[in-house]
């Protein structure tokens, strides 16, 4: 893009359209809005349970009975969507992750009643091992611990069926298995399933910043010491998200994401400008953690700074955001 640079100051003065709010509000390149806000939850077996995430202040675990009113909430404000990431005992975790397909398992009970509660509601479950296998990884492993793909890919297609057949409206895989995007088109197009969305974990990072979600869901024991570096992405690259990205719209995928967010808006942008289909970014656990922080001692405006930090994900290019703050910024917005 050229600008023209032939008027020059005094006949050119950049804060003239500053000096009024209305002028401000008329040339407002990117705006923000509660429909731009995906809500990621994590919820618990039992009922009336309410418990507390130490590492991101203000988050919760909730029961399915509260978690329903959370979403009757959300959807009142405006929030389109929530995504669910369950927290799974201790003791239905095993080596090959049998109880992400099961019918009867945690996610599908709560897809089946949160839409049977607030059926407007869009319903996103994340496609991903890690909560339900004893080693924390992403997928089923070997003897030395790595990571099997196509075996993997197996278990995932079994997990997004379960999802899908219990009315999740997004199926959202997470775990950067090579190929699974087609395989979970075919098998959903093969059911009847036709629209039910798949949100692509296109361009998900090795990321340091995963901390806290995985205290949320209870996967950072299990994980211990390990990384997960052989299968998500290194944080150097950005050419190989957009190789990442085509793959999988190629493959059927609806919509894409990155992750983390704010320290990869670069990623962000280049996706939107190059591919321009839906894009998406996740403002992770650990950057909530570290506005947290700075709110929590006075740091910064705790309002203002979320809608900016919020903000610059539209300016960047995304088209909705995944968001700890998505209820609290919805209320603000609406104010």
């Amino acid at each position: 893009m050229s600008f023209m640079t032939t008027r020059q100051f005094p006949a050119t003065r950049m804060r003239r359209m500053r000096r009024d709010d209305f002028s401000r509000r008329l040339m407002r390149e990117s705006t923000l809005t509660a429909a731009d806000l995906i809500w990621p939850v994590f919820v618990l077996d039992g009922e009336k349970r309410r418990e507390a995430v130490p590492s991101m202040p203000g988050v919760e675990r909730l029961s399915l009975d509260l978690l329903i009113e959370e979403a009757r909430e959300a959807h009142a404000l405006g929030i389109p969507a929530l995504a669910l990431f369950p927290v799974v005992e201790q003791a239905l975790k095993s080596e090959l992750a049998e109880e992400a397909y099961n019918a009867g398992g945690l996610v599908q009970r709560s897809v089946r009643a949160l839409k049977a509660a607030v059926p407007e509601l869009g319903i996103m479950t994340d496609v991903a091992l890690d909560p339900y296998t004893i080693h924390g990884q992403d997928g089923i492993i070997d003897d030395s611990g790595y990571v099997l793909n196509d075996r993997t890919v197996e278990t995932l297609l079994k997990q997004a069926l379960s999802h899908a057949e219990a009315g999740a409206d997004i199926v959202a895989p997470s775990d950067m298995m090579d190929g699974r995007i087609g395989e979970i088109r075919q098998v959903l197009e093969q059911e009847h399933l036709h629209n039910v969305r798949i949100m692509a974990y296109s361009a998900k990072y090795a990321s340091r910043y995963y901390g806290p979600f995985r205290d949320a869901v209870g996967s950072a024991t299990n994980l211990g010491k390990a990384d997960k570096r052989t299968y998500q992405m290194d944080p150097a690259n950005i050419d190989e998200a957009l190789h990442e990205v085509a793959l999988d719209l190629a493959e059927g995928a609806d919509m894409v994401m990155i992750k983390p967010g704010m320290p990869y808006l670069d990623v962000v942008r280049r996706v939107k400008d190059e591919l321009r289909v839906p894009t998406y970014a996740y403002q992770v656990s650990g950057e909530y953690a570290m506005h947290m922080a700075a709110f929590d001692n006075g740091w910064l405006d705790p309002d203002e700074v979320l809608l900016e930090s919020l903000m610059c994900f539209k300016r960047a290019g995304a088209d909705g955001i995944l968001t700890y703050f998505a209820k609290r910024a919805a209320t603000l917005l609406a104010s």
